[in-house]
């Protein structure tokens, strides 16, 4: 079995402490569930605070992360975390999608197509390899990548069979943001997951409703709102099945 997880957490502006604790218990509750992979929103670990992106910005192996990446270990769920990355002292600020992985390791993912507004804050990133995660090729992406109709093409020209997306999607977004990613996975023939803010972010208002496409673009499931929320697809030889689940705050 395949199981897979939106993590539709709410951040706290720029207290990383209290958004790694938020996040060690998402990882509690998908290891519970049985998850493997848990995918978090954009800047997840910070919120999307541009103004605070350059004095928060990390290297990925910084050890302010170590927590994070011994739970994952911990608790055997593979965690891709949102956060603001430079990988060098000097080099620019990218927005990350940093994947702690279940067995130990450390991979990297950077956004690659900016929303309009974000450069004042931050450089266009590389992307980066697809992960692994059973039998499943899973490629990522961070937002705006998305709307880029090429980034997803490439996902399936790699092989993969889930492409996940943290992103930061408003009310007024939702409907053509979703339409996108549905449309993906019927195009592509790939699962699609889509994990959203739970609450209030860098002055915006995010949807929340997480989802989860199947391979045929039918809806495995969505949150019905915001909140601190997990949505969870499960995938065996009789096709997909969805859940969500409420996570306690902390």
């Amino acid at each position: 079995m395949t199981a897979i997880a939106a993590a539709q957490s709410i951040s706290i502006a720029g207290d990383l402490a209290a958004n790694i604790a938020v996040h060690r218990r998402f990882m509690q509750v998908a290891a519970e569930q049985g998850v493997q992979l848990l995918i978090f929103p954009e800047l997840s670990l910070t919120g999307y605070e541009r103004g605070l992106a350059a004095s928060l910005a990390i290297a990925p192996d910084d050890s302010v992360l170590q927590p994070l990446r011994d739970c994952a270990r911990e608790v055997g769920v593979t965690a891709v975390v949102g956060m603001p990355i430079r990988l060098s002292g000097d080099s620019p600020v990218l927005i990350g999608a940093l994947v702690l992985g279940a067995e130990g390791s450390l991979g990297v993912y950077s956004k690659q197509h900016l929303h309009p507004g974000e450069e004042v804050a931050f450089a266009p990133g590389t992307g980066g390899s697809p992960l692994t995660i059973g039998a499943d090729t899973v490629a990522l992406a961070v937002c705006a990548d998305f709307s880029h109709a090429s980034h997803a093409a490439a996902a399936a020209q790699q092989g993969a069979d889930v492409y996940a997306a943290g992103v930061l999607i408003t009310e007024s977004g939702y409907v053509p943001d979703t339409t996108l990613l549905q449309g993906y996975a019927r195009t592509h023939s790939m699962a699609v997951l889509m994990a959203n803010h739970g609450g209030a972010t860098g002055g915006w208002e995010p949807a929340g409703r997480s989802a989860i496409w199947a391979s045929d673009g039918s809806l495995v499931a969505a949150a019905a709102g915001t909140g601190n929320l997990m949505v969870i697809a499960r995938r065996n030889t009789d096709g997909w099945t969805g859940q969500v689940v409420a996570v306690a705050e902390v």
